[in-house]
């Protein structure tokens, strides 16, 4: 069989096209032209209930809502925020650009977090952002542990976790703030955009008016029906134009494309898990191919897959990419692609760039593929086979001369 495409996404549901054909005939593209009710407001109600979280704001990027979560938590100017070694380069980004210095802890074969690292390294930062990296969550137990005890707020980078669990709660509300992305290659699409969650008022005030919400726009934010509206309505008050507006602002048309996906998360959830553990059973019979276990209070959401290879040096590492590549199949390996944004010796724009031995040896061999929740299960073992092929063409000339 012919290889699947991994890259195109599933398409938008019919039930968007009203929506959409009535903003094209309008041209009502602005969120705050309407006096209430418009589309990304209503994306914002829904997607906090979805959540479980008191309040939502949607912005122009996951880039744009960590940022502001930065800039909402009020830090003093180059206060120090602690990120993971391994998550995109967005991250660091938003550090910088909200005037903190990112300072990076290691991350483990596993792909999550080192708490040995991480608590070392606690005592000397303000706020810790927290990359599920690829759907891959780090252990919130220990992490909201040792935070909470200092006092340090966590913000959640939930880009790739729309719809895991840690012990039943949903990955982006367990910290202060949480943040997820609406780009194309997410579990929801958009083509761009991005929303926070958090249950503090005053946070949500502050971002929002930074997000751009000029004047008295900030009127149309409300809070959820049962919920206090005085104490949203009296933060929205005192941080009147005391804040700078970043104006990083979603527009009507993307939430009504946001929000016909929204029911469709429970089914993409459900497919891309299966699919995952699929290829991840088949990939882990072979000796030199591992696919990390979850950790036990973790339910994923994945729509990729990333395996280590396992006792396989530079060269065969590279070649094992080159044969997957003949059969058709892209596999990025983190550290070995030229400039990757994801390796972190690549954010040359972060001052005194640590060396992180760990976090480098473990992403000079881990592998990443796209495993899309529509994939049918014949297009996994395609997917599978040449991953198998390849790392066959690799080693069995080892094994055979062993």
């Amino acid at each position: 069989m012919s290889l699947p495409d991994v890259y195109s996404a599933e398409p938008i549901p019919d039930s968007a096209r009203p929506e959409i054909d009535r903003l094209l005939q309008s041209a009502d593209l602005f969120r705050y032209t309407a006096p209430e009710d418009a589309p990304v407001a209503l994306l914002e109600a829904e997607f906090a209930a979805l959540l479980g979280s008191k309040y939502a704001l949607a912005v122009s990027s996951c880039s744009a809502a960590l940022f502001l979560s930065l800039k909402a938590l009020d830090l003093p100017r180059d206060a120090k925020v602690l990120i993971p070694g391994f998550t995109f380069a967005a991250v660091p980004s938003s550090v910088v650009h909200a005037d903190l210095q990112p300072v990076l802890c290691e991350v483990g074969e596993n792909y999550r977090i080192d708490i040995a690292d991480f608590t070392a390294k606690l005592d000397e930062v303000q706020a810790v952002i927290i990359s599920h990296m690829r759907g891959h969550t780090s252990d919130m137990d220990a992490i909201m542990a040792l935070c909470d005890a200092k006092n340090i707020p966590v913000i959640e980078d939930a880009a790739h976790s729309l719809g895991t669990t840690w012990n039943g709660r949903n990955i982006g509300t367990i910290g202060k703030i949480g943040c997820f992305s609406f780009q194309s290659y997410k579990l929801v699409n958009a083509g761009e955009g991005g929303i926070l969650v958090t249950d503090d008022a005053d946070l949500v005030a502050r971002a929002v008016i930074m997000s751009g919400a000029y004047e008295h726009t900030w009127q149309k934010h409300k809070a959820p029906e049962g919920e206090n509206t005085g104490d949203l309505q009296a933060a929205f008050a005192r941080w009147q134009n005391k804040l700078p507006l970043y104006n990083l602002r979603l527009g009507n048309l993307s939430a009504a494309i946001i929000r016909p996906q929204l029911p469709e998360v429970a089914r993409r959830v459900r497919d891309g898990r299966a699919n995952h553990d699929y290829v991840a059973s088949r990939l882990n019979e072979s000796a030199w191919m591992q696919v990390p276990d979850k950790l036990a209070p973790e339910e994923r959401a994945p729509d990729s897959i990333q395996f280590n290879l396992v006792d396989m040096d530079d060269a065969q590492i590279a070649a094992f990419q080159s044969a997957a590549q003949t059969r058709g199949l892209k596999v990025q390996v983190f550290g070995a692609s030229k400039d990757n944004a994801r390796a972190f010796w690549n954010w040359q724009f972060v001052p005194n760039l640590p060396e992180l031995p760990q976090t480098r040896k473990m992403l000079m061999k881990a592998c990443d593929v796209r495993l899309p929740a529509r994939l049918k299960k014949d297009e996994l073992d395609a997917i599978a086979d040449v991953l198998m092929a390849a790392v066959q063409d690799v080693m069995a000339p080892r094994q055979a001369i062993a």
